[in-house]
C-alpha cells in the first residue's frame, strides 16, 4: 500500500507559474490535474471547484499536486522539497467587499411599507457570527483500492453516495465501477458531508495512476487548515413594533461568507433565511440573503446548517426590542410566538405540532427565570433565554427530488436493514433497528444493520438535515409494515423455506398537499419543525470578564422520542457545542489562513467548561414521522449562543457578536451607553 500526501497552495490568490520537485522521482507516484481521467471537478451542487488546481488558485491550502510512496518518511521528506512559483494577485477576505455572489434569495410576505407605517417604534441592529471548526475526533481519511476495472474507497464519511457520484465524475466511470464503503467514523457534525469527496478523489487519482491501493489520512493541522467550517456572516435586522410589543414589520439582510468555492453554500443560505425571523409571526416580512465568494478555504456544512447564525441574530434582536420598549422579554416572545394556524415567512401554515409557546413556558417555569433575573441584578450572575425552531429534512421539495430508498431483508433470525444512512456517533443503527423491531414485533437483537456500502445498500440520501430518523426511519417503518403483512403470521424460517427470500424496498413519499416554489420561496419549507427554548445562567469574572455558563435548562419538542436516552444525548451534545460557538471557538484567520489550527490554541469546551444541563423532552407527535418522531440532531445547537449572549446582556453589556470572548465583551458598550 502507498501513502498519499497533498501539496497545497501557500498563497490565497494567484496563478501557478512553475512547480519544482526537489527529490528523485523513482518510487513515487506524482499526479496533477492532467492525470484526472474524467472531469477535474468535485461534483456537488455546481461543478466550480477543481479537485486539483489547474492554473489559478483561489485560497490558501488549495490542492495542487499529489504524491504517493510506500515509505511515509520518504514521502514527508519529498513533500518538504516541493517548491511552487506563483504570480500573486490581491485577495479578497472581506465578504462585504466581494462582488461574486454564489446565491441570492429573497423572501417576501405582505407589504413591508405598510408594516413599518403601523409601527410605533423601529428597532435596528447588526449581528456578527464567526467561523466554527467541526473538530470531529477522527480527521479525514480514506483508502482507495483499484480493482476490477474500477475503484473502491473505504473512508471516514457521512454520505457514501455523495462520494460515489463525485468519483464517477472525476474518474469517468460507470455506477457499477465505483464502490464507497463507510468505515467506523469518529464524528462528523457536517464536516464529513461534502469534504470526503475531495480527499477520496485525491486518493482515487493516485490509486488509479499507480494501480495500487493508496491510504490518505490528514493530520489534525491539515484537517483544520484545509477543510470546511461553519459560515461566518453579518445579519442586519430592522423591525417595526407597536408599544405593546406586536411585531408589525421584519426586514432582514443576511450575508454569509462562502469562501472560494460554492460547495453547499446555497442550501446553507436557504435554511438560514427561512429561519431568520425566529419562531415569530408577522404579517409583513422581507428577507434578503446572499452568500458570496472570498479567497478563503470554502465553508460548508456544520450542524444547524445556517439556522444557528440567523437565529442567533433573531433572538438577540428580540431581547433588544424588549429592552427598547421596556417590557418583559418573556411576554414579548409569548405575544409573538407562532401558534397552530399561523403562517411563516414563506407562507407555510403551521399545524397542530407547533409548540413554541409550550416550550417557552416550560423552560421559563422550570428554570424559575423571572425570579432569578430579579435576584441576579447587580451581581456577577446573569440569565438569558432563547426561543428557536428547526425544520426537519431537506428544504422545500428536496426530499421528493432526492427520492430516497430503503430496503428491509428478511433473515432466518429476523431482518436486515439496508440503508446508506451512516452511524457517526448519533445512534442511527440503534434507532433504525428499534423502529423496525417495534413495527415487526420482534426483539431488537433480531434486527441487523448492514454496513453503508454503495454496492449493497440503496441510496437513502445523506446523513444530514435531521432527516435520518424522520425521513429514513419512516421509509423503514413502511418497509417493516409491508414485510409484516407479507409474512401473514408465518415465521421467517417458514417463509424463507417456502419462498426463498424477501426484500422490501420503499421510496420516500411525502405528506400530501405540500407545495414549494424554488423561484419565489413560497410554500411549505419543511414537513415539520422541532421547537426549543434554552435558559442559560452565567457567572462573570469581575476582573477579566471571562464568562462561565453554570446551568442550562433545555426544553425541546421533537415529536415522539424514539430513544429518549439518545435524544437527550443529542440535546446535551448540541448544547455543549453551542457553548463553544458562543464563547470560545474563534478561528483566527491571518492572510486567508487559519492561524490557530491546533488543539493547543483552538479552544473548545471540555467537561470542565460544560455546565449542568437539565433536559426536558416534550412530545407532540408528527403524524408523518415514524411513531410520530421529528428530527433532533441539529436543533439543540440553535439556541444556546443567543441565550448566553442575552445572559451577558443582562449584566449590562451590549454584546451582538460571537464568539463573545472577554476582549469583545470589554470592547462592547454598556447597555445604558448604547441606548
Amino acid at each position: 500500500m502507498l501513502h498519499g500526501r497533498t501539496i497545497r497552495s501557500t498563497i490565497a490568490a494567484g496563478e501557478i507559474e512553475n512547480i519544482h520537485l526537489g527529490f528523485a522521482r523513482k518510487g513515487f507516484t506524482i499526479a496533477d490535474c492532467r492525470d484526472v481521467p474524467g472531469r477535474n471537478v468535485v461534483a456537488l451542487i455546481e461543478l466550480d471547484q477543481p479537485c486539483l488546481a489547474e492554473r489559478r488558485v483561489r485560497h490558501f491550502a488549495e490542492p495542487i499536486l499529489l504524491l504517493a510512496h510506500e515509505d511515509r518518511e520518504r514521502l514527508l521528506e519529498a513533500e518538504s522539497l516541493v517548491a511552487i512559483d506563483y504570480r500573486e494577485e490581491t485577495p479578497i477576505y472581506d465578504p462585504e467587499k466581494s462582488d461574486h455572489c454564489f446565491k441570492e434569495i429573497r423572501i417576501e410576505k405582505g407589504d413591508l411599507a405598510r408594516g413599518f407605517a403601523e409601527a410605533d417604534v423601529v428597532v435596528e441592529g447588526e449581528y456578527r457570527v464567526g467561523l466554527q471548526e467541526q473538530l470531529y475526533i477522527e480527521p479525514n481519511g480514506v483508502i482507495a483500492v483499484p480493482e476490477n476495472g474500477g475503484i473502491t474507497v473505504y473512508g471516514s464519511l457521512q454520505c457514501p453516495y455523495y462520494v460515489h457520484r463525485a468519483l464517477r465524475v472525476l474518474l469517468g466511470l460507470s455506477d457499477d465501477k465505483v464502490r464507497v464503503v463507510q468505515t467506523e467514523t469518529g464524528g462528523g457534525f457536517g464536516g464529513k458531508e461534502e469534504y470526503p469527496s475531495m480527499i477520496a478523489g485525491h486518493a482515487a487519482i493516485l490509486a488509479w495512476k499507480s494501480r495500487r491501493p493508496v491510504k490518505l489520512v490528514y493530520d489534525r493541522v491539515e484537517d483544520m487548515v484545509a477543510t470546511t467550517k461553519r459560515h461566518p456572516g453579518v445579519i442586519r435586522h430592522s423591525t417595526g413594533v407597536t408599544r405593546d410589543g406586536t411585531l408589525t414589520a421584519i426586514k432582514i439582510d443576511v450575508l454569509l461568507d462562502g469562501g472560494a468555492y460554492m460547495t453547499l453554500s446555497p442550501v446553507v443560505l436557504s435554511r438560514g433565511v427561512i429561519h431568520a425571523t425566529g419562531p415569530y409571526r408577522c404579517d409583513h416580512v422581507r428577507i434578503q440573503g446572499r452568500v458570496v465568494a472570498t479567497n478563503t478555504p470554502p465553508n460548508g456544512a456544520f450542524r444547524g446548517f445556517g439556522a444557528p447564525q440567523t437565529q442567533f441574530a433573531a433572538e438577540v434582536h428580540m431581547e433588544r426590542i424588549a429592552e427598547t420598549l421596556g417590557i418583559d422579554s418573556v411576554r414579548l416572545r409569548e405575544k409573538n410566538a407562532f401558534r397552530p394556524g399561523d403562517t411563516t415567512s414563506t407562507g407555510q401554515k403551521l399545524g397542530r405540532d407547533t409548540s413554541a409557546l409550550r416550550v417557552l413556558r416550560e423552560a421559563v417555569s422550570r428554570s424559575d427565570f423571572r425570579a432569578k433575573r430579579r435576584a441576579y441584578r447587580g451581581t456577577n450572575r446573569g440569565i438569558g433565554l432563547a426561543l428557536f425552531f428547526h425544520g426537519s429534512g431537506f428544504t422545500g421539495g428536496g426530499e421528493v427530488k432526492l427520492a430516497s430508498k430503503a430496503s428491509l431483508e428478511l433473515t432466518e433470525t429476523g431482518a436486515r436493514i439496508l440503508v446508506a444512512s451512516t452511524e457517526i456517533g448519533q445512534g442511527t443503527r440503534t434507532m433504525h433497528a428499534q423502529i423496525v423491531a417495534d413495527t415487526l414485533g420482534i426483539p431488537y437483537d433480531a434486527v441487523e444493520v448492514a454496513a453503508a456500502d454503495t454496492a449493497r445498500v440503496p441510496d437513502s440520501g445523506p446523513t444530514v438535515a435531521s432527516r435520518t430518523c424522520m425521513v429514513v426511519g419512516k421509509i423503514l417503518e413502511r418497509c417493516a409494515q409491508e414485510m409484516r403483512r407479507e409474512l401473514g403470521g408465518r415465521s421467517a424460517q417458514d417463509y424463507l423455506a417456502e419462498r426463498g427470500s424477501l426484500v422490501v424496498t420503499k421510496e420516500y413519499s411525502g405528506p400530501d398537499g405540500l407545495y414549494w416554489d424554488d423561484e419565489t420561496y413560497r410554500g411549505d419549507a419543511y414537513g415539520a419543525f422541532g421547537w426549543g427554548c434554552d435558559v442559560i445562567e452565567v457567572e462573570r469574572d469581575p476582573e477579566t470578564w471571562q464568562i462561565r455558563p453554570t446551568r442550562v435548562t433545555a426544553v425541546c419538542e421533537i415529536g415522539k422520542a424514539i430513544h429518549p436516552v439518545l435524544a437527550r444525548g443529542q440535546i446535551e451534545g448540541g448544547t455543549a457545542q453551542a457553548v463553544g460557538y458562543a464563547l470560545l471557538e474563534e478561528v483566527a484567520m491571518r492572510d486567508g489562513r487559519m492561524a490557530n489550527a491546533q488543539l493547543t490554541n483552538y479552544l473548545v469546551p471540555t467537561t470542565l467548561d460544560t455546565p449542568e444541563i437539565d433536559v426536558t423532552i416534550l412530545e407532540n407527535p408528527y403524524e408523518h414521522g415514524p411513531f410520530g418522531a421529528k428530527g433532533v440532531g441539529e436543533m439543540p445547537i440553535d439556541g444556546p449562543a443567543p441565550a448566553i449572549v442575552n445572559a451577558i446582556r443582562s449584566l449590562g453589556v451590549d454584546v451582538r457578536s460571537i464568539p463573545a470572548t472577554p476582549e469583545r465583551i470589554l470592547e462592547a458598550p454598556s447597555l445604558s451607553a448604547s441606548r
